[in-house]
C-alpha cells in the first residue's frame, strides 16, 4: 500500500509537527509550504494522498482541492482547518475532499484519516494497473492474475508453452482455474485464429471426440477432466494422436493420470502422452499473497456485470479473505467476491482468528513475498516495502523471520 503523503501548510511548526507524527506511523511525507511547492508534486503519477490546510496565504485549501481534481479526480484529498467551521466542512465535502479535520488534530484521528484515505488510494491504482495489463499486455497478462513470483512463473509458463504447439496438460486443484489456463494457451498459439472448442470428457464418446476434433480444426480441443474419459474415448484419443490430427489438444485434470494409469484406471499410454508437456497451476494457498488483487478483480468483475457500483475493499475486507484456507481456490474467491459486491454479509472466518491476528498473517505473507523478490536483500526489501529498516527489521523478527533465508544461491 501507498505510504507517501504530501502535507501542505504554511505553518513551519505546524507543517514539521504533522510530518514527524506521519513518520512515527512509517508514513512517507513530503512537505510543501505552499501551493505553488506542492503544485509539482500533484501529477497523474503522483501515488499517495495529499493532507492540506486551508486558510494559507495565496492559493488556499480550496484551490489546491480543485487543482487536484482536475488532475486526478481519484487522488484523496484531506483538508485541515483551525476554525472549527461547519459550514466550511460541508464546502469542502461537497467539492470533494476525502475528509475534513478540525486543528489542533490528535495524532490517532490524523493518522486514522490518513490510513483510510491511503486504503483508497491503493485500490484505485491497483484497480488502474490491472486495467492497463488488460488493454495493453498479451493474454497472459489479461487472464491471468496475480504478483507473486508463481503467479509470473505460471504465465511464463503459459507463454512457453503455448509457442511449442504440442499437446498439453494443465493439472492443478479444482477451482484453480484450469480452463481458464487452457484458453490463454490457446490465444497466445499460432492457432488462436483457429476455433477454440471445450468439452467435458466424461459426457462425450468415441464419435463425439472424433466430431469434436474435426470441429476445432486447426485450433485446439480443450478436454476439461480429461481422467473422466471412457475407455471407448481414450482409444479414439490415442488414435487421433497416431493419425497426426490438426488440432492441438489441451487436456485439464484435477487427478494424478500417472497415479490412475498404475491403477488401471486410466490408460497408460495417454497418460504419458498427455504429460509430455504439462503446465501445474498453483492453489491459492501457496501464493496468499495474490488474493488481494485476485478479489479487487473479481469484485470490480462483480459490479460490472451486475452494473453496481464498486463498494470500497479496506483492509479489514482483505484481511478477512486473507485469513481463510481457500480449500475451493479462485472459484471460491470469486463466489465470495460476487457477495461482497451484492453486500451479502459473509459469515465469520472458521479460523477463529481476531482482526490482530489476521493482519498479522496478511502482513507476514507480504513480507515473505518481498523477500522472495529481492532475494532476500534487506536493504532492497525494505526500500520496495517504503518502510525503514529499523522498522523493517523489527517486523522480520515479530514474525519470526530471516532475510538470509530467502536468499539465491548459485548451483
Amino acid at each position: 500500500m501507498t505510504r507517501r503523503v504530501l502535507l501542505v501548510d504554511d505553518d513551519m511548526a505546524v507543517r514539521e509537527a504533522l510530518g514527524q507524527t506521519l513518520e512515527l506511523a512509517d508514513c512517507q511525507p513530503v512537505l510543501a509550504g505552499s501551493f505553488v511547492a506542492a503544485k509539482d508534486h500533484i501529477t497523474r503519477a503522483f501515488d499517495g494522498i495529499i493532507v492540506s490546510d486551508i486558510r494559507m496565504p495565496g492559493r488556499d485549501g480550496f484551490h489546491l482541492l480543485d487543482y487536484a481534481g482536475s488532475v486526478d479526480p481519484e487522488l484523496p484529498v484531506i483538508l485541515l482547518t483551525g476554525q472549527g467551521d461547519i459550514p466550511m466542512a460541508v464546502q469542502a465535502m461537497e467539492a470533494g475532499a476525502f475528509s475534513f479535520l478540525e486543528k489542533p488534530c490528535a495524532p490517532a484521528t490524523l493518522i486514522a484519516g490518513v490510513e483510510r484515505a491511503m486504503e483508497q488510494r491503493s485500490v484505485v491504482l491497483e484497480n488502474r494497473r490491472l486495467k492497463l495489463e488488460l488493454e495493453s499486455g498479451d493474454a497472459a497478462a489479461r487472464m491471468l492474475f496475480g504478483t507473486s513470483i508463481l503467479a509470473q512463473e505460471l504465465r511464463d509458463r503459459v507463454r512457453q508453452v503455448a509457442r511449442a504447439g504440442a499437446d498439453v496438460l494443465v493439472t492443478g486443484e479444482p477451482g484453480s482455474g484450469t480452463p481458464k489456463v487452457a484458453e490463454v494457451i490457446h490465444l497466445l498459439s499460432a492457432s488462436a485464429r483457429h476455433p477454440f472448442i471445450k468439452r467435458s470428457a466424461a459426457a462425450i464418446d468415441g464419435a463425439a471426440l472424433r466430431a469434436a476434433l474435426q470441429q476445432a480444426g486447426a485450433g485446439t480441443l480443450y478436454l476439461d477432466e480429461v481422467w473422466g474419459l471412457s475407455d471407448e474415448a481414450q482409444f479414439a484419443l490415442l488414435d487421433a494422436f497416431e493419425a497426426g490430427q490438426s488440432a492441438r489438444v489441451v487436456a485439464g485434470s484435477t487427478q494424478d493420470l500417472r497415479k490412475l494409469a498404475r491403477s488401471g484406471a486410466f490408460s497408460r499410454d495417454l497418460a504419458v502422452r498427455l504429460d509430455l508437456m504439462q503446465v501445474r497451476v498453483p492453489a491459492l494457498r501457496e501464493r496468499m499473497e495474490d488474493v488481494p488483487v485476485l478479489f479487487g478483480h473479481y469484485v470490480a468483475q462483480a459490479c460490472e456485470q451486475a452494473n453496481l457500483p464498486m463498494p470500497p475493499i479496506t483492509s479489514e475486507d482483505i484481511a478477512r479473505q486473507m485469513a481463510k484456507e481457500w480449500p475451493g481456490n479462485a472459484r471460491a474467491l470469486m463466489n465470495a467476491a460476487m457477495r461482497f459486491a451484492l453486500g451479502v454479509q459473509e459469515d465469520a472466518p472458521m479460523t477463529g482468528l481476531g482482526l490482530s491476528e489476521q493482519m498479522a498473517k496478511v502482513e507476514r505473507s507480504l513480507l515473505i513475498e518481498a523477500l522472495r523478490r529481492t532475494g532476500g536483500n534487506a536493504t532492497e526489501t525494505a526500500k520496495a516495502l517504503q518502510v525503514a529498516r529499523k522498522t523493517f527489521y523489527d517486523k522480520l523478527a515479530k514474525h519470526d523471520l530471516r532475510a538470509e533465508d530467502y536468499r539465491l544461491t548459485e548451483g
